[in-house]
């Protein structure tokens, strides 16, 4: 780790003193304000500016489940002063989105891997489920009976609860939402049955007994909050690992250099304890590393749910 952080230091250091940055850096969040991808981009961007010493500025170019933000970046000047926050849904949407004239790992080059965030599987109360195997165990009595919700269709929830499915050899009804918050709301009220949702998202209602949760669809546990809740992995389907991420793309043929002073200094801020505090109270714990890291999780990602969109013959709305 030391010396990826030297090389990177230096790396910033060669464009620093080619004259980059010189103006300020828009990084483009395709989703509207307020939502988590804006809020861990705000967290972020205020630090690297100190660092870089000119403004970056969090541009919120939201639309069509986050292609008009992409696409905005893909056409942009491969310059560094044009990023986007890249998300599960990015990765989703190379596969499932139609009529785009983007492609994730053609059109982009990575720049840092940000936060990785960690989703939960929360029930209503009156399931009559206490840990995941006796919900599975549920599911396998009442094929089809079992509902689950997302965010729409297409959505990272839709897709996650897909992979349970396939991997915990279910079959259980996807119910699609107009969005989180209604999701939330009909999960709360036990319309549907069960949710997977980022843990930031349906923490409240867990700590409230409002909700109960089954596990952590991540591949650890989330320490900071719910430490007592297992991984769906430990839980009882082995190799189970889905949640969210966030990270830093530029348009294609970016000089190296720029990326690497880019990369710098969002390591940097990562690592700052009132970022890192910030994240982890998300349960978005920062990652950082270098862009070749992150350019492999990128792939990983894709791969993953072009499967999952193909084997369940997933459609875009």
């Amino acid at each position: 780790m030391r010396l990826l952080l030297l090389a990177l230091l230096v790396a910033f250091s060669s464009a620093y003193a080619q004259g980059f940055p010189n103006k300020p850096i828009h990084v483009v969040v395709p989703f509207p304000p307020g939502g988590g991808t804006d809020v861990v981009a705000r967290t972020v961007a205020p630090r690297m500016q100190e660092i870089l010493g000119q403004p970056v500025v969090v541009d919120n170019r939201a639309g069509a489940g986050g292609n008009i933000g992409t696409d905005l970046v893909a056409k942009s000047p491969a310059d560094g002063y044009t990023l986007l926050v890249a998300s599960a849904a990015t990765a989703i949407n190379n596969t499932l989105a139609k009529n785009i004239n983007w492609e994730l790992t053609r059109d982009f080059a990575p720049v840092v891997l940000l936060v990785r965030n960690q989703s939960l599987l929360a029930v209503h109360p009156s399931v009559p489920a206490s840990d995941l195997r006796e919900l599975i165990a549920l599911a396998k009595a009442k094929p089809g009976q079992v509902t689950f919700a997302s965010y729409g269709n297409g959505s990272s929830a839709h897709l996650i609860g897909e992979l349970f499915k396939m991997m915990a050899g279910v079959d259980m009804l996807h119910i699609p939402y107009k969005g989180a918050a209604p999701a939330v709301n009909d999960l709360l009220g036990g319309q549907v049955n069960m949710l997977f949702a980022d843990v930031a998202a349906i923490l409240p209602h867990v700590k409230s007994g409002k909700v109960r949760a089954l596990g952590i669809g991540s591949a650890h546990r989330f320490a900071a909050g719910l430490p007592e809740v297992p991984t769906i992995a430990e839980a009882g389907v082995p190799g189970f690992e889905a949640g969210g991420f966030l990270g830093l793309v530029a348009p294609t043929g970016t000089p190296q250099n720029v990326i690497n002073a880019l990369n710098a200094a969002a390591v940097r801020s990562l690592a700052m304890a009132e970022v890192s505090e910030r994240l982890n109270a998300l349960a978005s714990p920062p990652v950082g590393e270098s862009p070749e890291y992150f350019g492999r999780h990128l792939r990983s990602e894709i791969d993953k749910w072009a499967r999952v969109i193909r084997a369940g013959n997933i459609k875009a709305n």
